[in-house]
C-alpha cells in the first residue's frame, strides 16, 4: 500500500476551476480501479485546522495497490494534466502507514496486514475527525492555542490544514523528523494531553482517525519550499 498526499496551488485567475476541479475529478477515481480509497479536499491558511480557506490551494489523499500504481496516475492522468495546465506548484507526499486507528467516512483506508513497528526516521502524521455540531464552539476554542506550541515544538517541520467541508469534517497532516520528537509533542506536552481528554470525555466527535506513515519521498514544493528539505 501506498499513500499519497497531494497539495495543489492555482494560480489566482483560476479558483473558480478549483471548485469545478472538486465536482469532475471524482470521476477517474471513481472508475479507478487502482485507488482503493480518496478525498478531495479544501486547505486552511494557517497549516492546521483552520475556519479560513485558502482558496488557492487544495488537496487530493489517496491509498493505491503500489507505487507504479500512483506514478502511472501521476504521469498519465486527466486529474495530473489538469494540475500541469491550470496550477503554480504542487507539492505531492509519498508514505506507508505505520499505524491507524478510527474511521474515515466508515472505513478504515489505511488497514494492513504488518505495520513496521521499528521505524525512528521522518513520520508523517494525520489527525481528522467529524466534529458533532454542539461541539463546534468547544472545538475551535482550542484549536489556535495547540497549534501555536505544534509549531514551535522540536522536531516539526511543516503542517497543512485539509478539510472537506467547512466547520465540521476537519484534519491536519504534520510533518516531523522522527519518531522520538513526534511522540514528544503527542505524549508530552500537558496542553496537548489536556485537549485529547476533553475530546474523550466530552464526546467532541461523531467519527475520528489517527494515522502515522512512513515517508517514502517527497516531490515540488509547498508555499515556495520543499517541506522535506531538512532531511536530506
Amino acid at each position: 500500500m501506498i499513500v499519497s498526499f497531494s497539495f495543489i496551488r492555482y494560480r489566482r485567475l483560476f479558483i473558480p476551476l478549483a471548485f469545478i476541479a472538486m465536482a469532475i475529478h471524482r470521476l477517474p477515481l471513481l472508475f479507478s480501479t487502482k485507488c482503493r480509497f480518496w478525498k478531495l479536499m479544501g486547505c486552511g491558511r494557517n497549516g492546521t485546522f483552520d475556519l479560513q480557506p485558502d482558496w488557492q490551494q487544495w488537496s487530493l489523499m489517496a491509498v493505491w495497490e503500489s507505487e507504479d500504481d500512483f506514478n502511472d496516475f501521476n504521469n498519465n492522468s486527466f486529474i495530473s494534466w489538469w494540475w500541469k495546465t491550470f496550477t503554480l506548484e504542487k507539492w505531492t507526499l509519498l508514505s506507508v502507514p505505520l499505524a491507524s486507528h478510527g474511521k474515515w467516512d466508515g472505513k478504515d483506508p489505511f488497514k494492513m496486514i504488518d505495520y513496521d513497528q521499528n521505524h525512528t526516521g521522518a513520520v508523517a502524521v494525520l489527525t481528522r475527525a467529524t466534529i458533532r455540531f454542539s461541539k463546534l464552539k468547544r472545538f475551535w476554542t482550542h484549536v489556535d492555542p495547540i497549534a501555536q506550541i505544534m509549531t514551535e515544538a522540536k522536531g516539526y517541520l511543516t503542517s497543512v490544514g485539509i478539510g472537506e467541508a467547512p466547520f465540521f469534517r476537519q484534519a491536519t497532516i504534520s510533518i516531523w523528523d522522527n519518531m522520538e520528537n513526534m511522540k514528544a509533542f503527542a505524549y508530552g506536552s500537558k496542553e496537548h494531553a489536556e485537549v485529547i481528554k476533553k475530546t474523550r470525555k466530552e464526546d467532541w466527535y461523531s467519527e475520528e482517525l489517527f494515522a502515522r506513515f512512513k515517508i517514502i519521498s517527497g516531490s515540488g514544493t509547498l508555499n515556495g519550499v520543499d517541506p522535506l528539505s531538512e532531511l536530506k
